[in-house]
């Protein structure tokens, strides 16, 4: 950021400049609030706080219920009745852990596709959006873990379905799902694991996002236009740019506000919306649900998953030419996990020189075409492996992987874009012209 104004701390006490000689922590918060901001940011580029929040809030709250939790498989439901019931605010603390978890995934998706129309992961970008998809994977296992915890029926079920899945791998995959649940099957040892790792992971992620914060300080922030701060001078700078405080931290403070009001609605009125009934009941091994689902953040991918049958022609020609080693069940695991590493690849597999959506027609379409197909996976992902669900989910997962590994690429090459303007300062007078002098 250099030539950039707000970002030189100097202190200016005695007590400051002692600290900072010892300890810069004040000229490190200093450059984080002051970091100079691309002035025409609008309301998409909120998640970034609420997701902080929202992290801060799951671990705290995490904290607490560990305190009360007991992982056996004996006493861990009634573990969880006994935070629920007996428990001071009990039910409340974990009403927002589990509701958090949902507003964790509503606003990482928001911040993900906003990412993907403005390109945001473009050059020099790419290792802060390589930082934030391994945030986006151990939030997914983070979550996945927690799930197993409360040991209802559907937790048990769900960890039985998802780490058979590491059985499908050829060779290794028996002894591989033996290591991960402890044993032969999902029971006490699995349990134990499960909490310790639900445990350690979020302060991974914090790892990770202090990671992706001092990245993007480095570039500087995207903004709708894709187009760059000017380094010429300060001047030029200060016109595109405004200190993060005040400006951007009010705004964002505003939305977040308007966000928990609606996250407080939900765990007040509504808490197990997001929920499945079968988890009310203790887990049962001799039992198995009539629809075993994941929770609805994991459901596009477990449509992707399921997609792949041994009836599809692309899963029977690489089982042939691989003899028999790929199977079905490993091509639907290499094609969920391949649905979440197109996405990290997408840096390089994007061709255009323009940066922001808004300036690419063609782009436009297509995108929105994925954000429909994604909706889409995640209700078909709700839905029983049958017909006509799994032909539809077999296309949607075409289209996913089409749009990353094909389109883009292909668009790079013969889209003509609108040219975008050529400072952030001509976009910001655009949308908020400057009030001629009197």
């Amino acid at each position: 950021m250099g030539g950039i104004p707000h970002d030189q701390y100097e202190p200016k006490s005695n007590a400051e400049k002692w600290l900072h000689k010892r300890l810069p922590i004040v000229g490190l918060i200093h450059n984080v609030i002051m970091i100079p901001t691309p002035k025409n940011l609008n309301w998409m580029w909120i998640w970034g706080i609420i997701l902080a929040f929202t992290l801060v809030l799951q671990i705290i709250t995490g904290i607490i219920l560990a305190m009360h939790y007991t992982p056996n498989v004996a006493m861990a439901f009634q573990s969880v009745e006994h935070i629920m019931r007996d428990v001071n605010y009990g039910w409340l603390i974990r009403y927002t852990h589990m509701n958090g978890a949902t507003l964790f995934f509503i606003a990482v998706y928001l911040h993900i596709f906003r990412g993907l129309y403005y390109g945001s992961y473009k050059a020099p970008r790419e290792v802060t959006w390589i930082i934030g998809m391994l945030i986006y994977l151990a939030m997914m296992a983070t979550g996945f873990l927690g799930y197993v915890l409360p040991w209802g029926q559907m937790s048990f079920w769900g960890a039985t379905v998802i780490t058979g899945l590491f059985g499908a791998v050829p060779g290794v995959g028996e002894s591989l799902q033996a290591w991960l649940l402890g044993g032969p099957a999902v029971d006490n040892a699995t349990l134990n694991r499960f909490f310790s790792l639900h445990y350690l992971l979020p302060f991974v992620i914090v790892a990770l996002v202090a990671l992706h914060i001092w990245a993007f300080h480095t570039t500087g922030n995207s903004n709708p236009t894709g187009v760059e701060v000017r380094r010429g001078s300060k001047k030029e700078a200060e016109k595109d740019t405004l200190p993060f405080w005040p400006y951007f931290v009010i705004k964002d403070l505003y939305a977040l506000v308007v966000v928990l009001i609606v996250f407080a609605a939900v765990i007040g009125f509504m808490p197990n919306f997001f929920g499945e009934p079968d988890n009310y009941i203790m887990a049962d091994p001799l039992k198995t649900p009539a629809h075993i689902v994941p929770e609805w953040y994991y459901l596009p991918f477990y449509a992707i998953l399921r997609a792949f049958t041994a009836d599809v022609m692309v899963v029977q020609f690489t089982s042939f030419i691989t003899g028999g080693i790929v199977d079905a069940k490993f091509f639907g695991v290499v094609a969920m996990f391949g649905s979440i590493f197109v996405m990290a690849l997408v840096p390089w597999l994007d061709t255009s020189k323009v940066r922001s959506g808004r300036f690419r027609p063609a782009f436009r379409f297509f995108f929105w075409l994925l954000a429909f197909d994604f909706m889409f996976l995640m209700w078909l992902g709700s839905r029983p492996a049958e017909e006509p669900y799994a032909s539809m989910a077999l296309y949607a997962s075409f289209y996913w992987f089409g749009y990353f590994l094909v389109i883009l690429p292909l668009l790079g090459l013969f889209e003509k874009p609108q040219t975008p303007p050529e400072t952030i300062e001509e976009d910001f007078d655009s949308h908020y012209p400057p009030k001629s002098a009197e």
